[in-house]
């Protein structure tokens, strides 16, 4: 009978620890993070296709996966607003989250915020439902003469629905982190931007980050990232109006929280990149990021890594590519990961 009891205990605690394994967390890498940003994954079968190519991301390296969703997602609070008729769903998303942990992976889902809201002729589905939220509410036909549409961050409304698309992303991928995009933000101030021509872009802009600050961190207690071009002031800092500010958000970065992560995205060859050391100066993390240029790519991880600051967090590799297969002989990242295996600054 002792036999037979001890037997019983053992395979009670092995179930036990079956359990937790089943129900652990997102850890943080402690190594720098190789990152990969994807999209284009905007249905369960694409991220099948994903979740079959971990164990090689794995091995070459990536810890992290940051994966745009924005809206292609069933949302329940706002069906109205899934961007195609088979969007990812909460089942789709946890079985992903699971691979991901399995491999050791961190899984950062990104709604991407403010800017962004078309492409092309194509607006997306927040402002085809609800035009009223337009920073430019019924300019731009068929959105010629615009990069990109952009909600109004004015507009309580907006956030009224957001949040709630926010919290569905957060809840299916079960995120400790969120990527909230924000970047190439042009229309604060347009004259024909009835709700902000004539104020100062700076603080529109910070508003709109502390907004989903307060949400996201203090509500809800998870982390923020965001992109970090609309914070370099493009004055000071040799970048152009696409890397950089000119239109005069910059002044932002020193009105908002400084746990934000920043993704410092540059992608060509540059002797320095000296945004990356403005954002840790100002006590920010960092990510900085590159896209297909190998040698760019080769050169921001060497300067950053000579950096040795302690809230360097490693590297991201764009991928802005619709091609979902052989994800992990993305050149940059084939070439360049092996810098970041190579060091351990904690």
């Amino acid at each position: 009978m002792k036999t037979i009891g001890s037997y019983v205990a053992l395979m009670m605690l092995v179930l036990s620890f079956s359990h937790l394994q089943a129900k652990q967390k997102n850890v943080t890498p402690k190594a720098p993070w190789c990152s990969l940003h994807l999209l284009n994954f905007d249905t369960d079968s694409s991220l099948l296709v994903l979740e079959k190519q971990l164990p090689e991301l794995a091995l070459k390296g990536v810890n992290v996966l940051i994966l745009e969703v924005d809206y292609g997602f069933k949302f329940r609070s706002h069906p109205e607003l899934r961007g195609s008729d088979h969007p990812v769903t909460k089942k789709g998303a946890g079985r992903l989250v699971k691979a991901c942990r399995a491999n050791h992976i961190l899984l950062i889902p990104q709604f991407q915020c403010f800017g962004h809201q078309s492409w092309a002729k194509t607006t997306y589905p927040l402002l085809t439902r609800y035009p009223e939220l337009d920073i430019t509410p019924g300019a731009f036909p068929q959105n010629e003469g615009i990069y990109c549409r952009e909600w109004d961050p004015m507009n309580p409304r907006v956030y009224d629905i957001v949040f709630k698309l926010i919290d569905e992303i957060m809840t299916a991928f079960d995120a400790d982190f969120l990527h909230v995009g924000m970047d190439e933000v042009f229309l604060i101030g347009h004259e024909l931007s009835p709700s902000t021509k004539g104020l100062d872009p700076a603080p529109v802009f910070a508003q709109a980050v502390n907004d989903l600050y307060d949400h996201i961190v203090r509500k809800r207690g998870k982390q923020m990232l965001m992109w970090g071009d609309r914070l370099i002031d493009g004055r000071v800092y040799d970048y152009g109006e696409w890397e950089a500010s000119m239109n005069g958000t910059a002044a932002a970065v020193d009105i908002i929280p400084k746990d934000i992560i920043i993704c410092d995205w540059h992608y060509e060859v540059r002797e320095s990149y000296p945004s990356t050391e403005m954002f840790l100066q100002k006590g920010f993390r960092v990510l900085p990021a590159g896209w297909r240029n190998v040698e760019a790519s080769r050169a921001f991880i060497n300067y950053s890594l000579a950096l040795g600051h302690s809230s360097m967090l490693g590297h991201l590799f764009t991928r802005w590519s619709s091609q979902r297969e052989h994800l992990a002989e993305f050149p940059p990242l084939l070439e360049n990961a092996s810098l970041l295996k190579q060091n351990n600054y904690e």
